[in-house]
This record gives structure tokens, C-alpha cells and sequence, in this order.
């Protein structure tokens, strides 16, 4: 079969390698037929740093596909699904997938669409399990790339009396159909630096992979505030204002999301009430083969560029 890889820092290429067989899906995965992927923020150090050697479908786990050999009882032959590519193998032909992180979907969706499904699944359970109440409350979203904008969507439905986006690229064009009240272009220290006393009671951080909009979190949120630290960690250990922290009686929550089917099932029902959100959603797609024109556009942020998704056919 044919698959995608990284060969080196910033370099993508095809490679042909055997295709998964019987003896190669345990029980509990599926062999999927690969019908899309997606980029994710994370994906974007795997891409700039390289892999040392080439696996087949490297670094992709957002996918749908149609399974072609199931050992999962839940997964029949045929079905269609989508969500977690366990071993960052969604750029191939053919993937080997834990059953346990994959829902099938309403074949009325297009697997471009469905796509969707996976990234709004983790923000929907990052909403619910960290932060619960919502309603009413004033909300900051540091980093309004595919996932803070979803972050954004989802906390202005579940009732969030106002939110705010902060990010360097201009998002106001899309503001309107994400749920932001308010747009603020400019980094998040500039912005922490701004504020005077009436602050946002919760924040979200949504940019990861470095320290210091984990630091503007803590120092932006309200006295009694929230934090949620949703961006993946690049290092082990990250610095804690905690004089600030501790003055404001804050909280801080972060966490990934374990119940992935249940995760995805209550995504499913979000996108049936907000059928519009997945064609706003998705700004580009490209196909598999242009791996390295897909990371290349999503290692630019731009204005009016969100999810970039790879298509098979």
C-alpha cells in the first residue's frame, strides 16, 4: 500500500510498503480504508522536528475510514467511522485502529465532514470534565487556531455569558459564526498587560507547546478563576506563577480525553444541532499526496485558515 511519512525536519514524502493483513489487527482494533485525515496543532513539532526513521501514515490520528477487517464486536465490516488513529498512522492507504476510539458516523456526512467529529470530541469533553459550569460566566480563549475556535463555538453554546479570542492572526472574520464577542490580535502577554481589574472568570489555553500563554493564563483569569490548560505540553515540567495563582484563589485543570467513543458520540449530537459548524469548520482540503503542501499551509497560520484536512479520493 502507499502511505505518507516524515522523512526529516519539514520533509514529507510517499512510501510503498505491505499492506495490513489479518494477523496484523489484534483484538479490539479494525483495519480502515482511509478516506480522510486531519492536521492537528500537534502534529506541527512532529512535522518541524522529523522522525528518524519513516512509519508508514506518520504523525496523523485524526481520521475516517471504512473498516475492511474488524476484531472489534461494536465495528462490523463496512461501517464508517471516525476518530482516533491510535498510532499516528492516519496518512495511508490503510491504517491498524484501536475499535475503543472510533464511532461510526451518519453516513449522510461527507468523510470531510466527519472529520469534525474527533477534534470537537476533545473539545467537548475537555468543557464538560474540567470546567462543567459554564453558564454565565466570562471566558478568554488564548489561541484561536482549529482548536481554540471549536473551544470558542462550544463554550458560547453551553452558555458562556461572553467570549473573548485572543491570538496574532486576525480572526475577526470568523468571529460571528464562532461565537466570539470579542477579538483581541495582539499576544497574549500584550493583552495580560492590558487588562485592568474586570477579567475573565474563565481561560483557556489553546496554544501549547510552549510556557509562556500558559503563564499569561494564570496571570489574565479573575480572582476565584478557572484555568483550563488545554495545549499539549512540550516540556515535562512548566513554570508556575504561584504567588499570583495563589493570591487569587484560582483553579487550574488540564486533562485529555480518556472515554473517546463517548467523547465522539456526544460530538455526533453537537454537529446535528449546529449542521453548519463543519463547513466552516474545514477551510481547506487537499489530498493525501500533498502531505507536505497540507503541514506547509498549517505550519503559516493565517486569517481565515482553520481545520486543513487530507483526502484519499
Amino acid at each position: 500500500m502507499w502511505a505518507q511519512t516524515i522523512l526529516g525536519p519539514f520533509t514529507c514524502a510517499r512510501i510503498e510498503v505491505e499492506t495490513p493483513g489479518d494477523a496484523d489487527v489484534a483484538d479490539g482494533q479494525v483495519l480502515l480504508r482511509v478516506l480522510a485525515a486531519g492536521i492537528c496543532g500537534s502534529d506541527l513539532p512532529m512535522f518541524r522536528s522529523g522522525s528518524d526513521t519513516p512509519i508508514a501514515g506518520y504523525p496523523l490520528h485524526e481520521v475516517a475510514g471504512e473498516v475492511v477487517i474488524s476484531r472489534d464486536p461494536t465495528l462490523p465490516v463496512g461501517a464508517k467511522v471516525v476518530g482516533w488513529a491510535t498510532a499516528h498512522n492516519a496518512a495511508a492507504e490503510y491504517a491498524v485502529v484501536d475499535g475503543s476510539g472510533l464511532l461510526a458516523y451518519d453516513e449522510t456526512l461527507k468523510p470531510v465532514e466527519a472529520i469534525v467529529l474527533q477534534p470537537l470530541a476533545c473539545v467537548i469533553a475537555a468543557v464538560r470534565e474540567q470546567l462543567s459550569a459554564v453558564a454565565g460566566a466570562t471566558v478568554a480563549v488564548l489561541g484561536l487556531g482549529p482548536i481554540g475556535m471549536l473551544f470558542a463555538h462550544v463554550l458560547k453554546n453551553s452558555g458562556a455569558r461572553s467570549v473573548t479570542g485572543v491570538d496574532r492572526v486576525d480572526r475577526s472574520d470568523l468571529a460571528a459564526a464562532f461565537g466570539l464577542d470579542e477579538v483581541v490580535t495582539m499576544s497574549g502577554a500584550r493583552w495580560v498587560a492590558g487588562l485592568g481589574e474586570t477579567r475573565p472568570e474563565i481561560v483557556v489555553e489553546a496554544v501549547g507547546h510552549q510556557v509562556g500563554t500558559f503563564d499569561d493564563a494564570i496571570r489574565a483569569v479573575a480572582d476565584r478563576g478557572r484555568v483550563l490548560y488545554y495545549g499539549i505540553p512540550d516540556d515535562a515540567v512548566y513554570p508556575l506563577p504561584m504567588e499570583v495563582f495563589l493570591r487569587k484563589n484560582a483553579t487550574l485543570s488540564a486533562g485529555y480525553t480518556r472515554d473517546k467513543r463517548t467523547a465522539l458520540a456526544a460530538a455526533a449530537a453537537y454537529l446535528d444541532a449546529h449542521p453548519d459548524l463543519a463547513g466552516r469548520y474545514v477551510t481547506h482540503v487537499r489530498p493525501m499526496d500533498d502531505l507536505q503542501g497540507a503541514f506547509e499551509l498549517a505550519n503559516r497560520p493565517a486569517k481565515s485558515q482553520l481545520k486543513i484536512v487530507l483526502v484519499t479520493e
